[in-house]
């Protein structure tokens, strides 16, 4: 198999819920994230085989491959095709494990991997009509194998089956505030963001290059949040992620390919997988994805360097911390989607972009990055910086 490199990683800003992006279209915010991707690489459109993208929430401006009309909205080479794709939350590193194959199998030589999700503009339910006239997902016949639970419902099940109580989850919200806010401050994530542009009600521009998610947060404050489960539950709006609007993408190229183009990548995949994992609980797959990952390349959790989980709940990634038993300073380094948000398709390969810069500005080696996906599905990537 062909030694498959990430030659860039970037994403947009996050922007949160009816904030400063929440009057762009999906493809405009992804458009402007490909087109500022390729721009600093200096590689032109055509030289990509394939775009492999990433969403969730496929209505209105998210459906018909949205993918393809980002590609052409920012005015990329029409002769390249695009695929978008629906791994839930694990979407766009989905794409990155799609395109690793394509590139190592010698079906493609360049791929560019991304996601995209409008939460502000396309809510989280928005493919299931409320009046029921298009069906729902979930039919009696799924209701006779499995009890059907909500996230939320999973979240705070994780965090009694793993001993977490309330303090505990907001203690850990507390710390990705913290952790975010001095990111942010220290410039950390310059290198990642794609800086977009926003045409106002006026036709005035402005450009939004910084996250908007952080937020003055204490301890205090967390604890006078209900919790979302009522009286006696544990998640509230202070212990989950955030809703997002943001976009991501990654180049991915064979190692001959980056030579031949004088490219030099930032990264290389070592290994990346997509499980099944139980579908009630739905959210502890980083638990076993993260077992196999490391048992199949012969790793302990005291090889990487930086982890990147997404905070989907404070109790995914304190459960999987209690399994896995990584030294805490290691994991989500600069916050996670507590703090910055979680835009749902774009989430995988910003996670990714988190991770390989965070390598490089701390001079690591070994980068794992993971992902609970709805359904009881999880993500699991290996990088090395080149």
């Amino acid at each position: 198999m062909r030694e498959v490199c990430v030659v860039d990683a970037v994403r947009s800003p996050y922007g949160k819920r009816r904030g400063a992006f929440s009057g762009l279209h999906a493809t405009d915010l992804l458009g402007q994230v490909l087109h500022g991707l390729l721009n600093r690489t200096g590689v032109n459109g055509d030289q990509i085989d394939q775009v492999i993208g990433g969403c969730v929430s496929q209505a209105g401006m998210q459906t018909s491959n949205l993918t393809r009309w980002a590609w052409l909205t920012a005015g990329l080479a029409v002769e390249v095709p695009a695929t978008t794709i629906d791994a839930q939350c694990g979407s766009s590193q989905q794409a990155l494990t799609l395109g690793t194959g394509l590139i190592g199998s010698g079906l493609a030589d360049a791929i560019v991997c991304c996601g995209v999700e409008m939460m502000s503009r396309v809510p989280m339910g928005s493919p299931v009509p409320a009046d029921g006239s298009l069906g729902t997902p979930v039919t009696d016949a799924y209701r006779k194998r499995y009890e059907y639970t909500s996230q939320f419902d999973s979240a705070d099940r994780i965090a009694a089956h793993w001993g977490l109580g309330r303090e505990d989850c907001d203690a850990f919200a507390q710390r990705s505030q913290d952790a975010a806010a001095r990111a942010v401050a220290a410039g950390r994530f310059t290198s990642q963001i794609i800086p977009i542009t926003v045409t106002g009600n006026e036709g005035e521009l402005t450009v939004v290059n910084r996250d908007q998610g952080p937020r003055p947060t204490t301890i205090a404050g967390l604890a006078g949040l209900d919790p979302v489960n009522g009286p006696g539950g544990i998640h509230t709006a202070g212990s989950s992620s955030q809703m997002t609007d943001g976009a991501s993408a990654l180049l991915l190229m064979a190692r001959e390919k980056a030579d031949a183009l004088g490219l030099r990548p930032l990264a290389t995949v070592h290994d990346t997988i997509l499980i099944g994992s139980d579908p009630v609980l739905k959210l502890t797959g980083p638990i076993p994805a993260t077992t196999k990952v490391l048992k199949d390349n012969g790793l302990t959790m005291q090889d990487i360097d930086v982890i990147e989980i997404n905070e989907a709940f404070a109790a995914v990634v304190l459960a999987w911390q209690q399994e896995h038993g990584p030294d805490p300073a290691r994991v989500n380094p600069n916050g996670g989607a507590i703090a910055l948000g979680h835009p749902l398709g774009a989430t995988g390969a910003g996670l990714v972009a988190k991770a390989v810069h965070e390598l490089i500005h701390g001079d690591g080696e070994l980068a794992l990055v993971t992902a609970c996906c709805g359904g009881g599905m999880a993500t699991a990537t290996l990088l090395y910086r080149s």
